[in-house]
């Protein structure tokens, strides 16, 4: 492969299970959510731009969000930032940037990543990325990364593949749902299973062939604008024709019907920083285990926690356990660790109870 892959970063959601931090109008992806001083859409960019040129780093997100996207990558020009005007999913996402981009080179290898993960070994990153692109290029194949499971964890879906002995690119055999605790332990005993972190290589002609053949509801709707895509029509044809299409995660749409997909199982410190309990996974702990990403604070006889709050705010705690603390200008939350997982639902609780100003 001579030429470098291009880059589709999916930067839309709302980042509902981190709020109060995430906020609709302001996202986990614009946010510095780890303490490095960078938002999660720049430290994406980052990494990729250690093998890629700015020029092949493409954004899709919200129309909402474009002018953050702006913000937090100045060097992004307007074509590289893709809007769409509905939240149809990943599969619309997927198709909609692929065919933008087959117009620029169609038998260009892309990858496929979100905006919000987190990536800590990415030298073994970009040495699995550049095996995936070979693969791609040279086989048509459709990969997507599988992370070898480190415990087992309920809060993944799992991709069970054939083990090869003289490659590390295996045959997908079939795609499961996020399982209980008893299945997840068993999927990391057998060996075969490695968690889907929703990072895709292909070629593009291969992913459009594949929306063609098994998703023509979505392939039908945007084929139509290839002759609109780059010029002052591309935004009137979107915004009117984007929502026609057919809301259902690529994964379901392509990955799970196609014959030509494979996973290649790795370690790359990896983590999609999806709920609280994610980022206080990987972050780093003082001696009573507790993550804290703000200063000042005073801690007593406290552990297991996580806290986030506003650097000018000295906050002091005391026998508490297990809990996720996150103060903003607007909002205190106080929530149990083991309930994370209802962060969202209470958002639409909230919503109902005339809160919705603060979501």
């Amino acid at each position: 492969m001579n030429n470098p892959p291009y880059i589709l970063i999916m930067a839309g959601g709302v980042g509902s299970r981190f709020w109060p931090a995430s906020r609709e109008h302001l996202p986990k992806q614009f946010l510095d959510i780890t303490g490095t001083g960078k938002t999660l859409l720049r430290q994406t960019v980052d990494r990729f731009l250690r093998f890629v040129p700015i020029e092949h780093i493409f954004v899709i997100t919200h129309n909402q969000y474009k002018d953050l996207v702006k913000e937090s990558i100045p060097g992004l020009t307007p074509e590289q930032i893709i809007g769409e005007p509905t939240r149809n999913n990943t599969a619309a996402s997927v198709a909609l940037g692929s065919m933008r981009l087959s117009k620029l080179n169609k038998e260009a290898v892309c990858i496929v990543a979100p905006a919000d993960h987190v990536i800590h070994n990415e030298e073994e990153f970009q040495r699995v990325l550049q095996l995936a692109c070979q693969h791609a290029d040279q086989q048509g194949s459709i990969i997507t990364l599988g992370i070898t499971p480190t415990r087992p964890d309920t809060g993944y879906g799992y991709i069970e593949f054939e083990e090869q002995q003289h490659t590390e690119v295996c045959k997908a055999i079939a795609f499961k749902e996020k399982p209980d605790s008893a299945t997840a332990a068993q999927y990391v005993n057998a060996g075969r299973y490695a968690w889907n972190a929703g990072i895709f290589i292909w070629k593009l002609s291969t992913i459009l062939d594949a929306f063609k053949i098994h998703a023509a509801e979505i392939y039908d709707v945007l084929i139509k604008g290839m002759e609109v895509y780059y010029t002052d029509e591309e935004d009137q044809f979107i915004r009117s024709e984007y929502p026609k299409t057919k809301k259902i995660a690529v994964d379901y749409a392509i990955l799970e019907k196609a014959d030509n997909v494979f996973t290649i199982p790795c370690d790359i410190g990896w983590s999609d920083l999806g709920t609280w309990n994610s980022l206080f996974d990987q972050s780093a702990k003082d001696d009573q285990q507790n993550v804290v990403l703000s200063k000042p604070v005073y801690l007593e006889e406290t552990s297991n926690i996580l806290l986030m709050s506003k650097p000018e705010k000295l906050i002091v705690i005391k026998g508490l356990e297990d809990f996720i603390i996150v103060d903003t200008d607007d909002c205190l939350m106080i929530y149990p660790k083991s309930e994370e997982q209802s962060i969202k639902a209470l958002k639409e609780k909230l919503k109902d109870n005339g809160f919705e100003k603060f979501l």
